[in-house]
């Protein structure tokens, strides 16, 4: 806690860094990587087939075709393992990655479709599936380069060089399909995936700078001189170019604020940034600067990860799937990023230029909105459970001894209404009882 607390002082008059969205945009897709690999080792490719071509005209020269020989039996041995390795990797690639499609089904079932979304960013899932495809691109290309001359003296080239290669590359996909199916298990876990979400909720706060003037500079700011309206698609406010929106509000000499949150669904004409200060800048400099896409991501979003996590609770706690413990780890995390959170400014982001003058006023939940998401869907269906009952009680109270006494209420009015609704449930009063006694475990 305490060391969160410093990197997030020490990053407060930091310039906003260049979050760039295409890169995270970009961590979102699955065709970007294999792609990416299938262009390179062609590259790779022609410069080793230079180099077997090299070897070979340096061998004539030197009229060595003893060792031209040898190296067309090596070359014959080879291609019979790289054609071996070409027919069988399309086919290792498509029954693994069936099998991983079906094992995301069964997790995005079990706990909330949203998870998908950590299989995609896997950077070892889609590190493993490029390898296979350019291990299979590879083996297509070095077949095209042996030679059917069978005479030293006639031979052109020999894939050694590329054979090489090859089982190198054979190697590499054996190595990451094991990391794979490691990974792969992992996620399939639910403690490692509600830690995977946390982390993205910790990288998304950490990432964001800590408001000095807080809602008093924002308040400052006076009524809007200019609106600035969205021009694209309809759909999930998914992130904006933060250091792209400094730069014109400095060039222009006005301070630009985001209307909308993170995550908020956007219509065609709907205003999104107001202007402080000036006229609006020229449409065309705020080009791209406004991410809109179909569903919510990490990148920018301080509650997506407690919505997740919040989604998660519930679904445990359904009658179909009954599962109170889930529950509970989704609320030892839920209670641990309330409590990174629970001494640091919100409301407002606010993102200054080189000067330190404030550009870009961001916002973001406040602190009884993330307690609310925290809390309340899961404090309605906890009834019946005293397992989560107990364990949010025990956040509770472990939050009230971590919060400022301004920041209290919303975590006593939860702790009331669970009371309240556990007292009217009907049980017997030792049943109340017991389930209204604060445990960190629940039922350890």
């Amino acid at each position: 806690m305490s060391d969160w607390m410093v990197t997030q002082s020490s990053t407060a008059g930091r310039r906003p860094r260049a979050l760039s969205p295409l890169r995270e945009h970009l961590r979102d897709t699955f065709w970007f990587a294999p792609t990416a690999a299938m262009v390179g080792v062609f590259v790779v490719w022609a410069g080793a087939q230079a180099l077997d071509t090299a070897i070979v005209d340096t061998l004539q020269d030197d009229r060595d075709y003893d060792t031209l020989g040898e190296l067309l039996r090596f070359a014959d041995d080879a291609k019979a393992v790289v054609s071996a390795v070409g027919s069988a990797m399309m086919t290792f690639i498509g029954v693994v990655f069936s099998i991983s499609l079906v094992a995301v089904q069964m997790a995005s079932g079990q706990f909330t479709p949203r998870v998908v979304r950590l299989f995609v960013r896997s950077r070892i899932t889609k590190a493993t599936f490029a390898v296979f495809l350019a291990t299979f691109v590879l083996t297509l290309l070095v077949l095209t380069s042996f030679d059917s001359a069978e005479d030293p003296r006639a031979v052109t080239t020999v894939p050694l060089v590329q054979s090489v290669l090859t089982l190198c590359m054979v190697a590499l996909s054996l190595l990451l399909f094991v990391l794979y199916v490691n990974t792969t298990l992992r996620l399939m876990r639910i403690s490692h995936v509600i830690a995977r979400i946390a982390t993205e909720s910790f990288r998304v706060a950490a990432s964001m700078p800590v408001p000095t003037g807080g809602q008093d500079e924002a308040a400052r700011l006076g009524s809007a001189t200019a609106w600035v309206p969205h021009e694209g698609r309809a759909g999930v406010l998914r992130d904006v170019h933060i250091t792209r929106l400094v730069r014109v509000a400095r060039k222009h000499g006005v301070v630009l604020r985001l209307i909308p949150r993170i995550g908020d669904f956007v219509v065609p004409g709907m205003p999104v940034l107001a202007v402080h200060g000036g006229p609006v800048p020229q449409r065309r400099a705020l080009r791209y600067a406004i991410s809109v896409g179909v569903e919510r991501t990490y990148h920018q979003d301080l509650g997506f990860g407690l919505r997740q996590l919040s989604d998660i609770a519930l679904r445990a706690l359904s009658p179909a799937i009954n599962d109170p413990t889930t529950a509970v780890q989704a609320l030892d995390r839920i209670v641990q990023f309330l409590a990174a959170l629970s001494r640091r400014p919100l409301d407002a982001a606010l993102h200054r230029d080189r000067g330190g003058a404030v550009r870009l006023v961001q916002p973001v939940p406040g602190w009884t909105e993330l307690v609310d998401l925290g809390f309340t869907e899961v404090r309605g269906c906890s009834i019946g459970s005293p397992q989560v009952s107990r364990r949010m009680l025990a956040g509770l109270d472990d939050l009230l001894q971590l919060v400022p006494p301004e920041r209290r209420e919303p975590l006593l009015r939860h702790r009331g209404l669970l009371r309240q609704a556990v007292d009217r449930s009907g049980s017997a009063p030792a049943d109340r009882a017991f389930a209204l006694r604060p445990d960190r475990q629940g039922i350890g």
